[in-house]
């Protein structure tokens, strides 16, 4: 990766390919060079782009968290200084999904297109059974606990094995990150509920571009410790039942599974799928 000069701030990125224009928003905890495995494999029709946003990854620190629409108008300025010219197809994850449609409805002119991959969304609770919501209130009481040097040693191991496919250096780098920087994701998202929810929902249209939602169908282990079976199935479904209404809320919208994946890797267990999807919105 190489930094970029964008206000007085300097963010990784890293670039490749040719075709139409592709932008990652990683999820929370999340950082670019995670989706190396689809940036690599769109090399040959696709101009993309991985990036760290402030305060994440080799990116400058920044407070967190920020507002949706400071992380989408960070983007838009780097996409200017990189040079990657629109509009662009993007790739937004869980969290990343809600700043890719604060993109959209900021900038609809440089959108091609939407690919939200099992993303988080503002009415996210309306859809949920009431003990997944009550539980996401008691995770929020608390500060998380650091890792023992155990729990340190078997991440490293989990992560090396993830990150198996990636690059000497990419692959060191993402484990370090992981392990030692994991607090981030959880900074990052310290505002969903209380600031960035309402932006999305007072900010306006999002363009009627053509839109495809990936929902990971495989279980949520946090969720296994504290929800029965039947809580957990009522939970899964409402989640999969919101990003239906996603897709069916865009003309040309588009909603398929991932069989199995995991919320925060799907992107590594179904990358075929992945690639397909962008293919298809090109």
């Amino acid at each position: 990766m190489r930094t970029y000069l964008v206000n007085d701030r300097n963010l990784a990125a890293v670039t490749g390919g040719s075709g139409g224009s592709v932008v990652f928003l990683p999820g929370a905890g999340l950082v670019g060079l995670d989706f190396w495995n689809i940036h690599d494999r769109l090399a040959p029709f696709a101009a993309s782009l991985l990036y760290d946003r402030a305060g994440t990854g080799a990116s400058d620190p920044v407070d967190l968290p920020r507002s949706a629409a400071a992380v989408a108008t960070e983007l838009h300025e780097l996409l200017a200084v990189v040079g990657q010219a629109g509009p662009h197809v993007l790739v937004g994850h869980s969290m990343g999904a809600l700043y890719a449609r604060r993109f959209a409805q900021l900038f609809p002119s440089d959108v091609a297109g939407l690919l939200l991959l099992d993303p988080g969304h503002e009415d996210m609770f309306d859809f949920l059974p009431p003990e997944a919501v009550e539980l996401n209130e008691r995770m929020k009481t608390g500060a998380p606990q650091d890792l023992t040097p155990e729990q340190v040693d078997a991440a490293r191991t989990a992560y090396a094995h993830l990150y198996a496919a990636w690059p000497g250096d990419a692959r060191d780098r993402l484990v370090e990150y992981h392990v030692t920087h994991w607090r981030t994701g959880l900074s990052e998202a310290a505002n969903l509920e209380s600031e960035v929810h309402a932006e999305l929902r007072e900010g306006g249209p999002v363009p009627d571009v053509p839109a495809i939602v990936l929902s990971a169908t495989g279980r949520n282990p946090y969720w296994a410790n504290f929800l029965t079976e039947e809580q957990m199935t009522l939970a899964h479904d409402g989640i999969r039942k919101l990003h239906v209404a996603i897709a069916a809320s865009f003309t040309r919208g588009e909603h398929r599974l991932l069989d199995g994946a995991s919320h925060q890797y799907a992107h590594i267990e179904q990358p075929d799928a992945v690639v397909q999807a962008v293919r298809d919105l090109l």
